[in-house]
């Protein structure tokens, strides 16, 4: 079996010289060099019919090319859609990967890491045919020092393999299901079903970067403002020959200047007169301001080491009907989004970032949600930089069974969690955590599962929110709901439910949403709606896929949310973004299309509809009238 083969070889490889502490996110500064391996790498899939032809044969101990044919592969990207082989795309099982590079000899008698950014879903890497480390999980970086494997003085090899399988283990869980019907499917056929609705891209999906610091080093920073006080909690964690070292904390502001120090390796700062980090669209404040926490030490031998952390300072808070930041009332009003695009797939994409950023902002937006799961740290730092509130969540999408809910995947998703909240746990744009999408909370099952998970969480960060999103489930029967701070709720009336009845949706949102308040006493955030749309496809009077019907669709729900704003709703975010990629199926015609923007980035009917929405919400809590020179309110009225 193919599932049962790899977690014989994953789980008996030995694991050498890998980091369990800090994960900063490398950064060059005096004492600090980044060498980047990005570019494009040979590449080959192993399709045998165990997928183990490249163990068996040790494809790591010699250059992949001398194994077999290889064709180029850019990195970072999904390899799914980059070449024109379906086989490719729909492959499930290792994959294999490998460059040259040279390290400069300075570096011999610094300590070398090798860090990568995200790779789906299982990982092996071998820097000159020794295993260095392995990592269980897409979405989120791992690293290893790696002096030990390192030539400085000539050439270097690194391999990597992936393996894209889902189990119902892993997160996001899936199955293997073998066709065993000899008159139907050849032998040894099987497919990948998948619990989710996004495409199962693969690949080295970010960045791949060597970084250098001294022997004696600055491991980790944890940064907490608990309130707007301008006091700062902190705690710096050095790893190395630190007997005798010496410490310095600077806080700098935005001019440069430094406004409070300390010597002291953890404690308090206060700030005076501290800038808050305010979101985007908050009425009357300079939004994003972000402080400078330096930190240097130098060792018995005066060998120094720098790191330079940007953030913020604000509060969260909440309480049975309101989310507030720094102490005022904040609506979100946002997007559920995904890391997904021609070609690349997931692959990390600076233009599309900052595309996304751009028409973020033109919406009116202040928030989103990492749907379904962490996205890539430069995406979360414009996030920072720009103001917009994200809700940081987990690759816990589809735990809908039973087998996604024992002991081996309570162990990982705890795993998955210390990994999230040491990865962005300085972040002011995260406000909340999220451990789940739409699992099936109502099972007996769900109540101690996610009481496990949401505990360890408030463990791990006990001073942001915790939720998950449910969907599926109704008030009454929901096992997991009352550990959650905030209620964040998924519907689709006249979509999933009733489709094309635009009159049952206000009737049955209304009851819906008020009785999740009232059951846990909690505010709500509405994180999905939404209804799919074909791009240039129109008709009156309207019906289901038009750009018409996506418009009322979206002006039904926005009543209902506007008379629930006054009383417990403390967002709405619309599903989705951007159209995106999924796996083939009925349902879907090239994907889900309930993007107020194609895929491409260009605004539907409804992106303008939205547009108005939420300008029109800043209008009101700043008391400024709406733009006349064209109100598409008044025009979308008449659909």
């Amino acid at each position: 079996m193919l599932w049962g083969i790899f977690l014989v070889v994953f789980f008996l490889v030995q694991e050498v010289w890998a980091i369990h502490g800090g994960m900063l996110y490398p950064r060059e500064s005096e004492s600090r060099q980044i060498q980047e391996l990005n570019g494009m790498w040979k590449f080959r899939a192993d399709y045998s019919p165990n997928r183990l032809r490249g163990f068996d044969q040790k494809w790591f101990a010699k250059p992949l090319d001398q194994t077999g044919p290889v064709i180029p592969m850019p990195v970072p990207s999904s390899y799914n859609d980059i070449t024109t082989n379906q086989s490719l795309r729909d492959f499930v099982g290792w994959t294999w990967y490998d460059r040259t590079f040279f390290v400069s000899p300075e570096w011999q008698n610094k300590r070398v890491v090798l860090r990568v950014d995200s790779a789906h879903y299982n990982s092996i890497v071998w820097v000159n045919s020794i295993q260095v480390m392995n990592h269980s999980g897409g979405h989120l970086p791992f690293e290893a020092e790696v002096n030990k494997a390192l030539n400085f003085a000539g050439e270097n090899r690194i391999t990597i393999t992936i393996n894209n399988t889902l189990s119902p283990t892993t997160l996001p869980p899936g199955s293997i299901e073998y066709k065993t019907d000899k008159n139907r499917y050849p032998a040894g056929y099987f497919v990948q079903n998948l619990q989710m609705d996004f495409f199962n891209y693969a690949g080295i999906h970010r960045s791949v970067r060597l970084y250098s610091t001294p022997r004696t080093y600055i491991d980790d920073i944890t940064i907490v403002t608990r309130d707007t006080s301008g006091v700062v909690d902190y705690n710096v964690t050095l790893e190395g020959n630190t007997a005798g070292a010496t410490l310095t904390v600077d806080v700098i502001d935005k001019s440069g200047v430094t406004v409070a120090s300390s010597s002291q390796p953890r404690g308090k700062i206060m700030i005076p007169k501290p800038h808050l980090w305010w979101p985007y669209t908050s009425n009357g404040q300079d939004p994003a301001y972000f402080y400078t926490f330096k930190v240097a030490i130098k060792d018995s031998k005066n060998i120094a080491d720098f790191y330079r952390l940007p953030f913020g300072i604000r509060s969260v808070e909440w309480t049975n009907t309101q989310l507030l930041i720094n102490g005022k009332p904040f609506y979100c009003q946002g997007v559920a989004k995904h890391e997904d695009a021609d070609i690349r797939g997931k692959g990390l994409d600076y233009p599309l970032i900052a595309r996304d950023f751009n028409l973020l902002k033109w919406l009116g937006a202040n928030c989103f949600r990492t749907s379904h799961y962490p996205y890539a740290e430069e995406i979360m730092d414009q996030a920072d930089q720009q103001g917009i509130v994200v809700i940081d969540e987990c690759p816990g999408v589809g735990i809908k069974e039973v087998s996604n809910m024992g002991k081996v995947s309570l162990n990982h998703h705890l795993e998955v969690m210390e990994e999230l909240v040491r990865r962005d746990k300085n972040r002011p744009s995260v406000i909340m955590w999220s451990v789940a999408n739409e699992p099936g909370s109502a099972r007996p099952e769900a109540g101690p599962y996610f009481k496990a998970v949401i505990g360890h969480t408030k463990y791990l960060d006990p001073y942001r929110p915790v939720t998950f999103v449910v969907g599926g489930s109704d008030f009454y029967e929901d096992k997991a709901a009352q550990y959650t701070d905030i209620i964040c709720v998924n519907h689709y009336y006249a979509w999933y439910s009733d489709m094309g009845h635009l009159d049952v949706i206000q009737l049955q949102m209304n009851y819906d949403i008020t009785n999740w308040h009232k059951t846990f006493n909690k505010p709500v955030i509405i994180t999905e709606y939404g209804a799919d749309t074909v791009a240039g496809l129109h008709k009156l009077p309207s019906d289901a896929f038009t750009e018409e019907y996506q418009v009322q669709f979206m002006r039904k729900y926005h009543e209902i949310f506007d008379a629930l704003r006054k009383q417990f709703l403390a967002g709405e975010m619309v599903w989705n973004f951007a159209d995106f990629q999924t796996d083939q199926a009925t349902t879907r015609v090239d994907g889900n299309k309930k993007g107020v923007f194609t895929r491409q980035r260009q605004p539907k009917m409804a992106a303008h509809f939205l547009r108005d929405r939420y300008q029109g919400l800043i209008n009101r809590r700043s008391g400024r009238t709406c733009r006349k020179s064209f109100n598409l309110s008044t025009y979308f009225q008449e659909l």
